[in-house]
C-alpha cells in the first residue's frame, strides 16, 4: 500500500505566499510522474503542475510563473511553493504520483488540503 499526505495548506491574503508538501509512504518502489492538481468549488479538477522523475516540469498556464514545482526523491516528497497567490487559487489541492509499488504501476492520490486566498 502506498499513501500521499499532503500538508501545508490554509488561509492567507492575496498576494501573499504558501508552500505545499506531498509526502509518499509505505512499499514504494520507485515514483516515476508527481503532480499537482486543484478543485475549486463547482468545478472540475485541474492540472497545476506536473514534475517527471528526471526533473522536467510542467505547469498550468494560470500558475506559469507564481508557483514552482520540486522533488526530493530520497524522502519521496514534492513541494509546491506558491507566490503572488489570487483569490482564484482558491481551492482543494491534490498531490497525485504514479508509483510502482508491490510489482505494479499505481496512480496514488492524496486526500487534498485547502487553500484559501482571501482579505
Amino acid at each position: 500500500q502506498v499513501q500521499l499526505v499532503e500538508s501545508g495548506g490554509g488561509l492567507v491574503q492575496p498576494g501573499g505566499s504558501l508552500r505545499l508538501s506531498c509526502a509518499a509512504s509505505g512499499n514504494i518502489g520507485s515514483i516515476n510522474r508527481m503532480g499537482w492538481y486543484r478543485q475549486a468549488p463547482g468545478k472540475q479538477r485541474e492540472l497545476v503542475a506536473t514534475i517527471t522523475n528526471l526533473g522536467s516540469t510542467n505547469y498550468a498556464d494560470s500558475v506559469n510563473g507564481r508557483f514552482t514545482i520540486s522533488r526530493r526523491d530520497a524522502e519521496n516528497t514534492m513541494y509546491l511553493q506558491m507566490n503572488s497567490l489570487k483569490p482564484e487559487d482558491t481551492a482543494v489541492y491534490y498531490c497525485n504520483a504514479l508509483v510502482f509499488s508491490d510489482g505494479s504501476w499505481i496512480n496514488d492520490w492524496g486526500q487534498g488540503t485547502q487553500v484559501t486566498v482571501s482579505s
